[in-house]
């Protein structure tokens, strides 16, 4: 049996085409042209202008979610991921009565993929083109993992006039790999194994990392399935260059003398069962290299403790913004 589609006058198919395009384009938002000099992209909403990427000074769009009023907080996350694993500490902040601020990395999430500055300078000097935009001042900047790099590597380049205090989750810094300097380090071939991974079948490679990440592997372990199904879906949205690329930046990038470049009160929050970034290497080194640094070590804590222990975080990171 055939169905027949009854014809449409052309005439009358053009008008209600036209009338849909229109009603369309009258109802998405109006972008501004990109500028490369770190000013703003904005578009219309509603009759409110609303702004949610900068345009560095190489032309790469930074992407960055702005909520709230009141004392600015700042969010640098880790790899691979984008600033919706800071979703748990921003929400509850800006319900705090905080300005909360958190981008995307280039080449992560929804900023662009760009093919070169995937360093950890470029990842400060993008922050700051950020900071300088929207004239941030006295910032608390938070930073996990690489994050934690970009903050440390920022404050090593341009120095806290703009920043009141730093905290440093689950961080980087000082070095993660082994050196002749850094005995205690992981070896090359760790980092190796983390870039063969993402080139070859990077999908299946997050997978396991998320266990890890989470330390899902351990006895008794309760790490909700949800919670490795989103770190999966964060880990997807960054581009396979950037990510392969900064392997090199987080692993590699000595930032002893950025940490000795720290002027302002500074908190370390770090899990004592981190696989991914092991305390001894990091947090303890860290909190010994800044000066005046407090920290607090929580046991059994994985990597990803900004989900896993988020209230115990929250409730932490509010403390030491308020004194």
């Amino acid at each position: 049996m055939t169905t027949s589609i009854p014809a449409v006058d052309v005439s009358r198919r053009e008008v209600l085409t036209g009338a849909l395009a229109a009603a369309l384009a009258a109802s998405l938002p109006t972008p501004a042209s990109a500028a490369a000099d770190g000013t703003f992209n904005t578009h219309e909403t509603s009759g409110e202008t609303k702004m949610d990427t900068i345009t560095t000074k190489d032309g790469t769009r930074i992407f960055y979610k702005d909520w709230g009023s009141g004392p600015v907080v700042t969010f640098a996350h880790g790899w691979p991921l984008n600033a919706d694993a800071w979703d748990g500490q921003m929400l509850f902040l800006a319900q705090n009565g905080f300005r909360v601020i958190a981008h995307d990395r280039r080449g992560h999430g929804r900023s662009e993929q760009a093919s070169s500055g995937n360093d950890m300078d470029t990842y400060a000097d993008d922050f700051a083109a950020l900071a300088e935009a929207l004239d941030l001042r006295d910032i608390v900047m938070v930073g996990h993992s690489t994050g934690g790099g970009e903050v440390a590597r920022y404050i090593g380049r341009h120095g806290t006039r703009r920043v009141a205090k730093a905290v440093l989750i689950s961080a980087v810094p000082p070095i993660m790999i082994k050196t002749a300097a850094n005995p205690e380090g992981l070896p090359k071939d760790v980092f190796d194994t983390i870039r063969a991974g993402v080139s070859s079948n990077r999908s299946q490679f997050y997978r396991e990392f998320g266990v890890a990440f989470y330390s899902a592997n351990r006895p008794g372990a309760t790490i909700p399935q949800s919670i490795l199904d989103q770190f999966w879906l964060w880990c997807m949205q960054v581009g396979i260059k950037n990510a392969y690329e900064c392997v090199k930046a987080f692993s590699e990038t000595d930032f002893t003398a950025d940490l000795a470049k720290f002027d302002v009160p500074t908190l370390i929050m770090h899990g004592e069962d981190d696989q991914i970034v092991p305390i001894d290497d990091a947090g303890r080194k860290s909190a010994k290299l800044i000066r005046g640094a407090k920290a607090i070590f929580y046991p059994g804590a994985p990597h990803g403790l900004t989900a896993t222990h988020r209230d115990q975080i929250n409730a932490d990171l509010l403390a030491f913004i308020k004194v």
